[in-house]
Parts: C-alpha cells; sequence; structure tokens
C-alpha cells in the first residue's frame, strides 16, 4: 500500500518517450494503491515529485484558491487551468492528472480543452457531470446535466485525444444529489460511452466506496480532500475497498497556507525575524528542490562549450 516509491523508473519513462497519459496508465494498472498528492503550483509539484510520488493530481479547489483566492464555483477559465497546469506539469518528470471543471460548455467546448490540456502536457483529466456554473463537490447546491449531454461530451472528447493514451475520467456528482444508485447508474453509462474511469465524487464512506469499487467497471478514485472536512477513512481501508488510486487534491494547499498564516501571524504579532525564520525552510533545501544546482551545472556546461567551440574558431 502507497506507491510513492523513487522516481527512477518514471523518469526513466519519460526520458524513454513514453507519453504521460500511458505512464499514467501503467501505474493505476500495477497492485496497490497510487497515492496522488494535489499540485497547486510549480514548486509544490516539485516538492512532491521531490518525497517520491509517482504521479500528481490537480484539483479546481486548490487553483482556485492558489490563483484567485477564492472559492471553487466555476469561476475559473479553461485558459487559467492550461497555463497553470501546463506549468505543473512542466516542472516535474511524472505523470500529472488534472479536473477540467464540466469541460467548459458543450461538445465543441470539452473538444478544445482536450486538446489544449494534451499541449500543455498533462497525463489526463477529468470532467463532471454538474451544470455550470459548477461548484465544489462538497458544496451544497450542485445541479446536474441530463445523462444524454455528458454521453455527448464523453464522445465528444474521446474523438478529440491526439494521443489515444491520453487518460479521460468522467467524474459523476449524482451521489450528492440523487444517491448512490444514480450515482452508479451514471457511471456505467459514463463507462458505456468509452470513459477510462467513472469517478463517483463523494464515495468517500467504507460502504460506498466499496460499492462503486464492486459495482462500477475500472479503476476507481478514491479522494480524500480537505474540502470534505476532517473525517478522513485510513488509506489501508481505502485500498481495501478496491481504490487503484487516491488522490489528495487540497493536502499541499492546506498546508502551504498554513504554514503562510503562521509566519504573518508571528509577524504582525511582532516576533522577531530571526525567531520567525526557525519555521521556515532552509535555503540550502528550498535552492535543493527548485533545482538552483542543476541550473548553474548546466549553465557552466554549454558557456564552457561556447568558450572551446570559440577558440577552435
Amino acid at each position: 500500500m502507497g506507491r510513492a516509491h523513487a522516481l527512477d523508473g518514471a523518469l526513466g519513462a519519460e526520458s524513454a518517450g513514453m507519453s504521460p497519459g500511458r505512464r499514467l496508465r501503467e501505474l493505476l494498472a500495477r497492485p496497490g494503491m497510487l497515492l496522488m498528492p494535489g499540485a497547486y503550483d510549480a514548486l509544490s509539484a516539485r516538492i512532491i515529485a521531490a518525497h517520491g510520488f509517482e504521479a500528481i493530481v490537480c484539483g479546481g479547489f486548490a487553483a482556485a484558491g492558489s490563483l484567485r483566492g477564492e472559492p471553487d464555483v466555476g469561476q475559473m477559465t479553461m485558459q487559467d487551468y492550461v497555463d497553470q497546469y501546463g506549468r505543473i506539469a512542466q516542472a516535474v518528470d511524472v505523470p500529472v492528472f488534472v479536473d477540467a471543471d464540466t469541460g467548459f460548455g458543450g461538445v465543441n467546448n470539452v473538444r478544445r480543452a482536450i486538446r489544449a490540456f494534451e499541449r500543455a502536457g498533462v497525463a489526463g483529466l477529468f470532467i463532471e457531470d454538474q451544470a455550470f456554473p459548477k461548484r465544489c463537490g462538497y458544496l451544497p447546491g450542485k445541479r446536474l446535466i441530463p445523462v444524454e449531454e455528458m454521453v455527448a461530451k464523453i464522445h465528444s472528447a474521446l474523438d478529440a485525444r491526439n494521443d489515444p493514451s491520453f487518460y479521460f475520467v468522467a467524474r459523476t456528482d449524482a451521489l450528492g444529489v440523487d444517491g448512490i444508485d444514480a450515482a452508479i447508474e451514471r457511471a456505467h453509462r459514463y463507462m458505456a460511452a468509452g470513459a477510462d474511469m467513472a469517478f463517483v465524487q463523494g464515495a468517500d464512506t467504507i460502504e460506498s466506496l466499496t460499492r462503486v469499487c464492486r459495482d462500477v467497471p475500472g479503476p476507481q478514485l478514491a479522494n480524500v480532500s480537505q474540502a470534505r472536512g476532517k473525517e478522513h477513512l485510513p488509506l489501508r481501508d481505502l485500498e481495501q475497498a478496491g481504490a487503484a488510486a487516491c488522490t489528495f487534491p487540497s493536502l499541499a494547499l492546506f498546508a502551504a497556507a498554513a504554514g503562510v498564516d503562521r509566519a504573518m501571524s508571528a509577524l504582525a504579532a511582532g516576533r522577531p525575524l530571526p525567531e520567525i525564520g526557525e519555521d521556515l525552510l532552509s535555503l540550502d533545501r528550498y535552492n535543493a528542490l527548485v533545482g538552483l544546482d542543476e541550473h548553474n551545472a548546466r549553465e557552466e556546461r554549454f558557456e564552457e562549450a561556447g568558450r572551446t567551440s570559440a577558440a577552435r574558431h
């Protein structure tokens, strides 16, 4: 349980030309439950990768909070996401799986989104069957679109893929609106339409997750989100229920926000700067995370190559 190993295998696969979607598929097919922490920017992604996690998730809750300082209530645009997720995907050599809200409109909007996210370098995405403007899956007031409309979006998404390995997930929020039976029925329709996975949002109890993993074809996600509150199932229980992967979409966001909140509180209270600094990440660790040594080594290598070439002429 907890496949957060060293990155040698993932890096080797990427360098060998394997697409991010193909790599994600292989990780999901392996025994055990894949742990996928959530990144809210490129730095948090590098920190996650530095700890050996083999895949990263990016959720709309964290993106809205970090980019706009707003709740996740459908205010982000497709380009907001594409730019942010692209920076994250370029910062790491592990697959990045992302939240694409409702697909940003109808079937043509979904097609445009698939192409844009593929170009950004992510491994795959999910769209949900909420009506626009959507809301965080843990907020009240969600509305669903008809099943037929979502199925049309799924067909459009699959037709738009340039890379057939690009991982497409259809999420249903029906559990929190119409109950688990309706959610499972929708999940079956979405898998029949060709989705790689049907993710049932809100299956957060052992009973609901076990039933979803048993009754819905294909691999299943468990979701451990701070947006739900403090009550979460142990990881071992999630794996035993049958989840192929577990996402932690807002863990890093809340950890970072807590750190900034504490530091600013201390500064406002007049604590000495050296004392505040004791609680901060060290400069050496920060430089290691952002790859300063690698940047300097690359600069020296190419400058030396330039000097050698000039000397020959």
